[in-house]
């Protein structure tokens, strides 16, 4: 297998909570050195909860491969520790509240004019600028501002997504913006500032509701797990579970009635002839349904409608999602070490025929200060001061 693509890249981070972490994390698949500088508390999704043998899940999902160095950034010895840091780094990513990187001397200006080859990453709320730029924005005020939880949820009520999605939005244009402005700077030589924002992340994944409201005149129906314009597509309950099916065409849904409802006349029904009329009179489509595959059990339901060539899903929970055949028969699980033990993670998405991604050790707080600070030049003395943390 050829080395990681990211391999002999440097990248620092000044991250904390999801977005920036998730994007360093991946860097780090890919073979880059994450130096996650970290507080003497550490970053504070460590503490979100204690579901994972003790660890926080967030901090399991987004910071194995990385180092941890402490550094009190209050302090002239901390911040020359970082300002070498980043002297030498081919990255920079920093989630920080408006205006700190600039207080700590790495600004944008200020990094590139000492390090002209880095790539300076900035993620925010809201962005530079206009009357929102110092509002907090938490992952679910962020989905209201973008109109997610608009069109999320039932008619009766909005309902947030449950992950962190403004957050990943974020970190995903992260990442790709670094690999794009590596490939740049491989070109001219020179680093970039990139800046990022929650609220524009989410934006663009908000695209195809803003258009439709923008030029239709009335935004989407929230309609729950139920699609809001197609019938019948979404949940249906068999005897002993949830099914998810999803018809396209005349032609599945004459399928449909006839291979899996047994039910034939169905399909020239007045009410259900075309996917409008079966959208206008969906509770009675349902009800058709429902009386059929009611009686069924899921895996009988399964069986025909791949059988018939109709889309379906389960609906599974996360133990069932993590006892998920095809996971299992693509051998997609690995097992990553941890402060507190041995644990099974879902390998990325993304594959390759030259080299699978690393998945070293999630660290503990602080685990790489005072080796970091010893490969950096800073002398035994200046370690025996500090006591490794700075």
């Amino acid at each position: 297998m050829s080395k990681l693509p990211l391999e002999g890249l440097t990248v620092i981070s000044l991250e904390q909570a999801v977005a920036a972490p998730f994007a360093t994390r991946q860097l780090a698949d890919l073979g880059a050195r994450v130096i996650k500088v970290e507080r003497d508390t550490g970053d504070f999704a460590r503490g979100y909860d204690t579901k994972v043998n003790g660890m926080a899940s967030y901090f399991v999902w987004l910071n194995r491969s990385k180092e941890s160095i402490v550094l009190d950034l209050k302090s002239a010895a901390g911040l020359a520790v970082l300002q070498k840091l980043v002297a030498s780094a081919d990255v920079l990513v920093q989630n920080l509240a408006p205006g700190a990187i600039e207080r700590l001397g790495l600004g944008a200006d200020k990094a590139l004019a000492m390090n002209p080859r880095l790539i300076h990453a900035s993620i925010s709320g809201y962005g530079r600028g206009g009357s929102y730029e110092k509002k907090k924005a938490y992952d679910l005020l962020v989905q209201c501002e973008a109109g997610l939880l608009s069109v999320t949820g039932t008619r009766d009520a909005p309902a947030k997504v449950g992950v962190s999605i403004a957050d990943v939005s974020a970190g995903m244009y992260t990442y790709s913006g670094i690999l794009t402005a590596l490939l740049q700077r491989a070109t001219t030589g020179r680093g970039d500032v990139l800046e990022i924002s929650m609220l524009e992340s989410l934006g663009e994944w908000m695209s195809q509701p803003y258009f439709y409201a923008e030029y239709g005149g009335s935004p989407p129906p929230r309609s729950g797990a139920e699609h809001a314009s197609i019938a019948p597509y979404g949940p249906f309950e068999a005897s002993d579970g949830t099914v998810f099916l999803g018809i396209q065409n005349e032609r599945e849904w004459a399928k449909f009635c006839e291979s899996v409802l047994c039910r034939p006349d169905l399909a020239v029904d007045a009410r259900f002839a075309n996917n409008s009329l079966r959208t206008e009179h969906r509770q009675e489509l349902h009800e058709s349904i429902t009386a059929i595959l009611g009686q069924l059990p899921v895996s009988e339901v399964l069986a025909l409608l791949d059988a018939a060539g109709i889309a379906n899903a389960q609906l599974r929970t996360m133990q069932e999602f993590s006892a998920h055949p095809q996971l299992a028969a693509r051998n997609r699980w690995r097992a990553v070490d941890s402060p507190v033990g041995s644990l099974k993670t879902l390998l990325p998405p993304v594959t390759s025929r030259e080299f699978e991604v690393r998945m070293d050790p999630v660290p503990e707080t602080g685990q790489h200060t005072q080796k970091i600070l010893a490969e950096f030049g800073f002398s035994e003395q200046y370690l025996a001061v500090s006591g490794g943390t700075i």
